[in-house]
């Protein structure tokens, strides 16, 4: 064989295997669809941005100075000024060129550097009394301090547990037995009942006119009677609108004396609730 046959393509007998790539001496910059790409197509459109990376984000230029500095190991009450400069004015360039809405408020704080850098090669203006003037990175040293110390408290707060974040509360529901405790009867329940005790004895009412002795007592008997082995009886069960509203006048009457000689009761289960009547003696 040949040294030009050497370098021709590698053919495989099988033929329902692909072919490989002429070149097979380069290296592979990608693979698409499975297949090794050995070069980017001329046609391959790559936005400006699509490679940009942020390193550090920042979350202003006050975070930014702080962590050149403490990057640094730069003592913040002797910061030198023209490495600190440089380097933040680096970082504006970078940023401006892509958002100059952000970098705005970082080149307020650029020209603020520029100044103090500038207050530091003038010789400094002795004073009246003869003290030391003051240092032209005074204010931004206190501003730095100030902002480290609020950082510091967001980040011990942010560590303390926090509910929905951290931990949940737990909530447990007891249930209680407790024996109920019927509401007592009021009197406009009763006038209601009995207002539609009237309303059924007109509808069933006679017109033969006869006059009857009617006990008080012996309508006592009869409701003891009706109320003897049931547990509650209906309000309404005690009367009989067929024999007319004078009996049922008179059964009223003595189912209010049985109540007020305590021998029976009269409840109900709820507010606005059907009204019952049992014996006084009988368990609940």
């Amino acid at each position: 064989m040949s040294a030009t046959d050497a370098s021709a393509p590698l053919l495989t007998e099988n033929p329902d295997q692909p072919l490989l790539p002429e070149v097979v001496d380069h290296v592979a910059v990608a693979r698409l669809y499975g297949e090794p790409l050995f070069a980017l197509p001329q046609d391959l459109y790559i936005p400006p941005d699509a490679l940009e990376v942020f390193l550090e984000a920042f979350e202003g230029p006050l975070d930014l100075l702080l962590y050149l500095i403490r990057k640094q190991n730069f003592n913040i009450l002797d910061i030198p000024m023209a490495a600190l400069t440089r380097q933040y004015l680096s970082y504006v360039d970078e940023i401006r060129s892509r958002n100059l809405e952000l970098a705005a408020e970082y080149l307020l704080m650029a020209a603020m550097l520029i100044e103090i850098k500038s207050r530091m090669l003038l010789p400094p203006k002795k004073t009246a009394e003869g003290e030391e003037p003051e240092d032209p990175r005074a204010e931004l040293v206190r501003r730095l301090l100030e902002y480290e110390q609020m950082k510091l408290a967001a980040h011990r707060l942010n560590d303390v547990p926090q509910f929905g974040r951290d931990f949940l509360r737990a909530q447990v529901y007891v249930e209680q037995a407790l024996q109920p405790r019927f509401p007592d009867v009021a009197l406009a329940d009763i006038q209601q009942a009995w207002a539609d005790i009237i309303k059924r004895a007109k509808l069933v009412q006679h017109h033969k006119i006869s006059r009857e002795e009617l006990s008080v007592r012996e309508h006592m008997s009869i409701v003891l009677k009706k109320l003897q082995g049931r547990r509650f009886a209906p309000f309404e069960d005690l009367f009989d609108p067929s024999r007319g509203a004078p009996v049922l006048v008179v059964t009223l009457i003595a189912l209010l004396e049985l109540a007020k000689e305590n021998l029976v009761e009269v409840t109900q289960a709820e507010a606005f609730a059907p009204i019952y009547v049992r014996l006084a003696f009988t368990s609940a």
